[in-house]
């Protein structure tokens, strides 16, 4: 099993703890959010122009702590912020790694005058992010890592591979791990480096998935540099860095954290969007909720439940007892994660944490993805084995199947095998819990005290 393990929190938390006033305050929430938005919303303006307001304010990541352009709200408060903005007809925020991981990251280890030049670029959606963790020798065992990092003066020499980099293709910066000192065990000698990916030292080379398309690349480092100012949270504290990321990886993986990941448009300098006119990245307006009515728009709406629900009505197979069964479970699954994030809001509330929270539903939206992607192949029957793997193959695709919306469930099911992988696999998740929650004793063989440089290799 892994080494990548975090630190968890071992106080305990009541079940029946609940934040007082939690209705009256989200009304406050809401109607503050959509007066500014009626006072500041133009789809003349451009994304740019656009989510610079929304991300001074405050709006675009509300999660975050105030003195990093956020406002301190709990997740379930952020999504409801998301939600919000996209009913009103806005377009919401800028997503991706940076807003999911960077920001998060370098508000909790890094400077206040770090947070003014990355996070503000990442919450106006300036800059866009990508993660330089994982490596083709150090996966599971992200300690094992032997990307090198030496230093020339106040400039680092970064040689090395790292795999599996999402959106490293329109990336601006990369969230770095590099080993700076080989003479210290393999924990203690990392740093987390925030690089320029835009250096002809960065050779990023796409990845094509069998769903066909490529969000993951492999970067090649040779001789790249980084400044000694971009480390974040000190030299020799990368894995303490780094944990903080993959807890908000695992976090915003999880089940329960509702379907606002951000606008239609893609931050950054790269994607070109930010030039364009807000407007047509916008969605027309939802009918406004009421805080009786909750997050789901019908009894058994949001998310992927509700897709395999109309789809199993559309063609009949609503009728088969063992897909409604299972398509209950489904819907279940997605409202208990929600649920189980109302129960960490009020032991936040309290002072308190759900120790392992982020690794459980990092399990939990596991199972979700798995019997998503098999009832959806049971909705369509034989057609799920057709699927167009590329863009311009879908019109023969939807013509021989006779549904439009097989190729959403094809791609599901091809997809679904990724998330018990990436961000950690379902058995690095048990062996934290057991670990780090439960207590119980680590694998015999522990080389935490052994130096990197004295370690066995491919043993």
């Amino acid at each position: 099993m892994s080494d990548t393990t975090e630190a968890v929190p071992t106080n305990a938390v009541p079940t029946n703890a609940v934040p007082t006033n939690a209705g009256a305050a989200q009304d406050e929430l809401v109607d503050e959010l959509r007066t500014w938005l009626s006072e500041n919303w133009d789809p003349e303006l451009t994304v740019e122009q656009w989510w610079q307001l929304l991300g001074l304010a405050g709006w675009s990541a509300p999660g975050l702590p105030t003195h990093a352009y956020g406002k301190a709200l709990s997740r379930n408060d952020s999504v409801r912020v998301q939600n919000e903005i996209t009913d009103f007809g806005a377009l919401g925020a800028p997503g991706g790694l940076g807003l999911l991981l960077a920001a998060p990251t370098i508000a909790t280890h890094g400077t206040q005058e770090q947070i003014d030049l990355y996070v503000r670029d990442i919450v106006t959606g300036t800059k866009a992010w990508c993660q330089l963790f994982s490596e083709p020798g150090a996966g599971s065992d992200l300690a094992g890592l032997t990307c090198k990092a030496d230093l020339d003066g106040d400039q680092w020499t970064i040689n090395g591979q790292k795999v599996w980099t999402s959106f490293g293709s329109v990336a601006d910066l990369g969230m770095l791990i590099a080993r700076t000192d080989p003479e210290q065990p393999k924990h203690q000698g990392i740093t987390w480096f925030a690089m320029d990916m835009h250096q002809s030292e960065v050779d990023v080379r796409p990845l094509v998935e069998m769903t066909g398309h490529a969000l993951f690349n492999e970067v090649f480092l040779s001789d790249a540099h980084v400044g000694n100012d971009a480390i974040i949270g000190g030299r020799g504290n990368g894995w303490a860095v780094a944990n903080t990321t993959l807890m908000h990886e695992r976090s915003g993986l999880g089940s329960g954290g509702g379907s606002a990941g951000g606008g239609a448009a893609t931050p950054g300098t790269i994607g070109g969007f930010l030039t364009k006119r807000a407007g047509d990245f916008a969605s027309a307006p939802k009918k406004k909720r009421t805080a009786a009515a909750g997050s789901s728009a019908t009894p058994l709406g949001g998310g992927g439940a509700k897709l395999m629900i109309d789809l199993a009505k559309g063609n009949g197979t609503i009728q088969d007892p063992t897909i409604r069964q299972d398509l209950m479970k489904l819907h279940t699954l997605g409202e208990l994660g929600k649920f189980n994030n109302l129960r960490l809001k009020a032991a936040k509330k309290a002072g308190q944490d759900i120790p392992g929270f982020g690794n459980l539903s990092k399990l939990a939206m596991s199972d979700i993805m798995r019997l998503t992607r098999d009832i959806g192949l049971r909705i369509i029957g034989p057609a799920g084995m057709l699927h167009a793997y590329r863009d311009e193959d879908r019109a023969a695709n939807d013509e021989a199947t006779g549904n439009p919306f097989g190729q959403i469930v094809t791609s599901i099911a091809l997809w679904a095998q990724a998330p018990p992988i990436y961000g950690g696999t379902d058995q690095i998740q048990k062996n934290i819990i057991g670990e780090r929650v439960l207590g119980l004793g680590k694998e015999p063989g522990d080389t935490k005290g052994v130096p990197f440089s004295e370690l066995p290799k491919n043993a």
